[in-house]
């Protein structure tokens, strides 16, 4: 349904953010028409009730919660721009091995300084079915490189949302453009993921992408990698580029794509010497705690928008003190 405001009435941003309220959003599921399919009705909408301040509160009150969102939106904006830098730089060097074809062709390799490139040959020799791999570098599997533990789910009955045990992650449905979002603990957690962990979806769909901000409990549509030599970083950016060989497992599943250990462990990879994933290693790892930094402030941006948000429309609190309060976080 689409609700057009009388703007000599109310302010379109006010009442988005209205809709978005917890007094609103339970009076909705409150009224809802279970038979068949749950559902609301144009009736519902037009009796849902709403407190409406003079015009000229509503829009510094939408103004207040709005400043507020565009800078959640910034910093996710920031943080897209830093993964796609790291991202692109994991590509260049181990993927498309721009260094060594420059050093090749005689170039200096863009952007990188002298000791960084020295550490890349000048050559490629034959890496069997992968092709042409940098000289000196080797081919193996994940089991050569990474500890990764398939996760397992510990009996329903040990679930709870009263933050008893560690958080939970069953699949990718908790996973964010990072990090997961808590929706679920479990007080009897069998398998686990430490903090910095890449956490990766292995049941429909396989592939999709996150990191571990704390000690959780995985269950069995996740997994949980880490470099052997702790490398979290390029743990992340490898697995993101094996978006082929997880997209063979997600077509082979006759009912639901998924990957077990065994799978997963047989995965080809390109093992590069140390020094060179140290080197990445340092610059991605700098990108990465300013996502970290970035992300952290969104969360505290959201919290302090949510507990404004029915505050504001109630007229709890005052817009003097909520300007004091956003001025100070943004």
């Amino acid at each position: 349904m689409k609700l057009t405001c009388d703007r000599s009435k109310a302010d379109p941003l006010f009442i988005y953010y209205c809709f978005k309220s917890p007094q609103i959003l339970d009076y909705i599921q409150r009224n809802v028409i279970s038979t068949g399919v749950p559902h609301i009705n144009l009736t519902i909408l037009k009796q849902t009730p709403l407190l409406l301040p003079p015009l000229d509160e509503q829009k510094a009150i939408a103004h207040i919660l709005g400043t507020l969102d565009d800078k959640i939106e910034l910093n996710q904006q920031i943080n897209h721009t830093l993964e796609s830098i790291a991202r692109a730089l994991f590509k260049s060097w181990f993927i498309d091995f721009d260094p060594v074809r420059a050093k090749l062709d005689g170039r200096q390799p863009a952007g990188m300084d002298a000791e960084t490139a020295a550490l890349f040959p000048a050559e490629f020799e034959d890496g069997g079915a992968i092709g042409q791999i940098p000289k000196g570098w080797k081919v193996g599997m994940m089991e050569d490189e990474f500890k990764i533990t398939m996760g397992q789910s510990p009996p329903g009955s040990t679930y709870n949302q009263e933050a008893d045990g560690l958080p939970f992650y069953q699949g990718c449905t908790d996973f964010g453009f990072r990090y997961p979002s808590i929706r679920v603990y479990c007080n009897a957690p069998s398998r686990f993921a430490d903090s910095g962990d890449t956490l990766i979806s292995v049941r429909a769909p396989v592939g999709s992408i996150n990191m571990a901000n704390e000690r959780c409990c995985i269950g069995r549509g996740v997994a949980a990698a880490r470099h052997k030599q702790g490398s979290r970083s390029y743990t992340y950016y490898t697995m993101h580029g094996l978006n082929e060989h997880f997209a063979r497992f997600e077509a082979e599943g006759t009912v639901f794509g998924s990957m077990n250990k065994k799978g997963f462990l047989s995965i080809p990879c390109i093992i590069p010497p140390t020094v060179i994933i140290s080197a990445f290693e340092q610059l991605a790892f700098l990108l990465d705690q300013r996502i970290e930094n970035q992300e952290h402030q969104i969360l505290t941006l959201t919290s302090i928008r949510d507990v404004l948000l029915p505050k504001l429309l109630s007229g709890e609190i005052r817009l003097q003190d909520a300007e004091a309060v956003v001025e100070a976080v943004t």
